[in-house]
């Protein structure tokens, strides 16, 4: 519960900025132009853009802050730590460079489909399972049960990356509130549904272990 939470205290943060943000737009858009007007290209940012820019510079502020707390505490960081660290600076940097929103809203997407095709590429070209070294001392599954629980997640992972463009430029195109609601409640909701129906999945397994 304690990783979970702290795994979630970028998007938390995302997510509050962006709310507070927009109930002071004014107050929102000035305080983005003061500090970041020096790293934006072209003319500046627009009045509207002020809790978007100001969300994005908090939550790759947060995600750094996670890496360097766990380099002081002198524990790993897990390679999907570095990988969704790396997009979040990359795509969360483009944003407020271009003072583009797209690149915000891209940014699940590539980190789901990358996560997906690390999986792929470990599980079928070297033969590794990746699902099966993060959860092994946890719960003991057959074989091909981990290759088919390797492959149920590199699916979700696609699947996922491809809903989030869906409702971000078809279901909710040109409505910036929807798609930070969707980012931080739908997608969630949706890990969790996975989740759980991966542990109705696996119950029968941990009833076994235990008798």
């Amino acid at each position: 519960m304690k990783k979970l939470l702290f795994d979630y205290i970028p998007l938390i943060l995302f997510f509050l900025v962006y709310k507070v943000a927009g109930m002071h737009p004014e107050a929102s858009y000035a305080l983005a132009q003061s500090f970041l007007g020096p790293l934006v290209a072209g003319t500046g940012l627009l009045p509207d853009q002020g809790p978007i820019m100001l969300a994005t510079v908090v939550v790759i502020v947060a995600t750094v802050c996670q890496i360097l707390y766990l380099k002081l505490r002198g524990q790993k960081v897990d390679a999907m730590l570095w990988v969704t660290a790396s997009i979040i600076v990359i795509m969360g940097s483009l944003t407020i460079y271009l003072h583009d929103e797209n690149f915000i809203k891209w940014k699940p997407t590539i980190l789901y489909w990358v996560m997906a095709l690390m999986l792929a590429f470990t599980q079928f070209v070297l033969n590794k399972n990746m699902m099966r070294q993060v959860m092994e001392q946890q719960i003991k599954l057959p074989e091909p049960i981990w290759a088919r629980l390797g492959l149920a997640w590199i699916v979700f992972f696609t699947v996922i990356g491809a809903i989030n463009l869906v409702v971000a430029y078809v279901i909710y195109a040109g409505n910036l509130d929807a798609w930070v609601n969707f980012k931080v409640y739908g997608i969630t909701a949706l890990f969790f549904v996975f989740i759980i129906g991966q542990s109705f999945m696996l119950g029968k397994y941990m009833e076994e272990e235990a008798a």
